[in-house]
């Protein structure tokens, strides 16, 4: 199991940072664990650090008056948030919900802002990071009733993936958790699942889900109910 500096060593964001911004990245890093049902951050709050997830799953969501909960995102291993609110340097707008007993890194918003004046890597990677959540939003605003099951669940497993720092990897996801993502109930996604797998998309293994071709596991997401 990897500690927090050692996490950090093995994500895209490493190898864009010159080797004294990666030291200061660790030795400024805390990790901390949060049980399943556990805040990360609350609405309203001040954020005080960017947050990593070393393995686990977090949801970020807003609560409406009538209680009813909207999904924004969710971020699984090698993901991170909380780059936004810290950038505009306001409270928090959302929750942060461990899905799962989560274990994350902790990053200072001193040290986030000090990479953030000084290091044009540490900027290309925070573009790829809003751009693949722009995306995410977007994808989710155009999401209708239209849209197939498979679709939607296709896309659910491909926008975790694509945003994973372990590709080749099984993701860590239940089915239970891609039908939540999906918005349906979980026999509905292991049907959705089935056939995905069919296709040659994904496997339902043991821990998670295999992706074996997560460009054609995008394009069936844009698939339209027939």
């Amino acid at each position: 199991m990897l500690d927090a500096r050692a996490h950090l060593e093995t994500t895209p964001l490493a190898k864009l940072l010159a080797p004294e911004d990666l030291r200061d990245l660790q030795a400024s890093a805390v990790e901390r664990s949060f049980a399943r049902g556990a805040h990360l951050a609350a609405v309203g709050s001040p954020l005080t650090s960017w947050f990593g997830v070393i393995d686990g799953l977090v949801s970020l969501s807003v609560t409406h008056a009538d209680g009813d909960q909207t999904m924004l995102d969710v971020v699984g291993d090698g993901g991170w948030f909380g780059e936004g609110t810290l950038m505009k340097a306001q409270p928090c707008l959302f929750d942060a919900v461990a899905l799962r007993n989560t274990r994350a890194v902790l990053i200072p918003a001193a040290q986030f802002r000090r990479l953030r004046a000084a290091s044009l890597g540490f900027n290309h990677f925070l573009q790829d990071l809003l751009n693949a959540r722009l995306g995410t939003m977007i994808s989710a605003a155009l999401s209708t009733r239209l849209d197939s099951l498979e679709s939607r669940v296709a896309r659910a497993v491909a926008e975790l993936a694509q945003r994973s720092s372990t590709r080749d990897a099984v993701l860590r996801i239940s089915q239970a958790e891609v039908a939540m993502l999906a918005g349906t109930s979980r026999q509905r996604a292991n049907i959705a699942l089935k056939r995905l797998g069919e296709l040659g998309l994904v496997d339902v293994v043991r821990g998670g889900l295999r992706v074996h071709d997560l460009g054609r596991l995008v394009a069936a997401s844009c698939a339209p109910a027939q």
